[in-house]
């Protein structure tokens, strides 16, 4: 029952809520990464969601768009900003993203929505991360995020989608609040983001 009702309701309910008081903060961003990143204040991005129905998520845009002479983009930590690199680390980039909770491509908590490529790669077991809606956070988040292995944070996907609950979503709420606090997990290692997953041997 809360899987199909209840946790919709949880998510709006919070999500408008969250949006509306941090109107200012917002507003305040979309100016620094406009001019930042030379007009563009947000990343837009094709990605599977429940049932690997694909969606475009938003996200506030931490890197600019500088190429090399070939035309090729530059590496992500060439092209992160300082302005990108503070949302980033504050995890700031993450709130437009309550805009894909309010239409229902994404829940609160949930496996993060990966890259299309992706879906292909799974495994039978990892592709069941999407039997539930995607989320902004998740139990693999506040358990390593970028800092533990593809495998094992498929595992914490499978994981929640099978003990998924109100209380699970209220603790990995209070854990997330922690982790952006703390900024812990932010980056593998020496990379800007996750290395791409090409697939489990």
């Amino acid at each position: 029952m809360y899987a199909r009702l209840l946790k919709r309701c949880f998510d709006a309910i919070v999500a408008f809520t969250f949006l509306v008081l941090a109107l200012p903060l917002l507003i305040l961003l979309i100016v620094l990464l406009f001019v930042a990143n030379h007009g563009k204040p947000f990343f837009y991005q094709n990605r599977p969601g429940k049932n690997g129905k694909i969606f475009k998520i938003i996200k506030f845009k931490t890197m600019n768009d500088k190429t090399d002479d070939q035309g090729n983009l530059l590496p992500n930590k060439d092209r992160i900003t300082r302005v990108g690199n503070l949302v980033r680390k504050s995890s700031l980039d993450e709130i437009p993203q309550l805009i894909n909770v309010l239409k229902g491509d994404m829940s609160l908590i949930g496996p993060r929505p990966l890259l299309v490529d992706y879906l292909e790669l799974y495994t039978t077991e990892q592709a069941r991360r999407h039997e539930v809606r995607p989320g902004i956070t998740g139990w693999a988040q506040v358990n390593g995020r970028n800092a533990i292995s593809w495998e094992r944070k498929f595992e914490l996907d499978i994981w929640y989608v099978d003990n998924l609950s109100l209380k699970l979503d209220l603790k990995i709420l209070w854990l997330t609040f922690l982790k952006v606090v703390k900024s812990e997990g932010i980056s593998a290692s020496a990379e800007v983001t996750m290395e791409r997953f090409t697939g489990s041997v």
